[in-house]
């Protein structure tokens, strides 16, 4: 009998033993793929980074140089209202001293840019650009010309080329907001309707 319960024991000790082992092993497995998701995220979130880095730098460089466009993927109207477009008919365009806005909505109207919406030429002038000490950019420039008369407001954010752009004319007060990305000239994809 003494043998038996020795031997007992002895299956227990080893059953337990064997168990804790498979259980550590689980465990250690989960945080070896715990780490190797963590590590991959981390160096996609660089990549990230690195990538809205530049283009942070193209988007600085183009609005210094005034070849830039702002592809617009929300509009948000005066009154509160946001609709969400598609950016190459909706932008903000500048090139040198002449400055283009348009607009085009998915309606079964035309309109009179033959797109939806409407697009207006213009000269622009008294261009200000301002970084503060983070890096978030100021802009502001006047658009003068047969269809359009206003000042615009350029708010882009530091770390990445995301950038809104509030339209302000100067005869009325019918103020928009465009939210989008801002890309150099030569990089855009933009369609350009019929323009007033």
């Amino acid at each position: 009998m003494k043998k038996f319960i020795a031997l007992l024991a002895l299956v227990l000790v080893s059953a337990s033993t064997m168990m804790y082992a498979q259980e550590s092993n689980a465990a250690a497995r989960r945080a070896e793929r715990k780490a190797q998701r963590d590590a991959e995220r981390a160096k996609l979130r660089a990549e990230e980074q690195v990538q809205d880095m530049a283009a942070y730098q193209q988007a600085v460089q183009a609005l210094k140089n005034k070849q830039f466009v702002l592809e617009a993927n929300q509009v948000i109207f005066r009154n509160g209202m946001s609709a969400f477009v598609t950016s190459n008919t909706n932008f903000v365009l500048m090139n040198g001293n002449r400055a283009t806005v348009q607009t085009a909505f998915n309606t079964a109207y035309p309109g009179p840019n033959g797109i939806g919406g409407v697009t207006v030429d213009g000269n622009s002038s008294d261009m200000k650009m301002n970084i503060d000490k983070k890096g978030n950019v100021n802009c502001s420039f006047s658009v003068q010309g047969i269809g359009i008369s206003a000042q615009v407001f350029i708010n882009m954010s530091s770390g990445n080329n995301t950038a809104s752009v509030t339209i302000s004319p100067n005869f009325n007060n019918n103020n928009l907001t465009l939210n989008g990305n801002i890309v150099p000239l030569d990089q855009s994809h933009i369609f350009k309707g019929r323009s007033w």
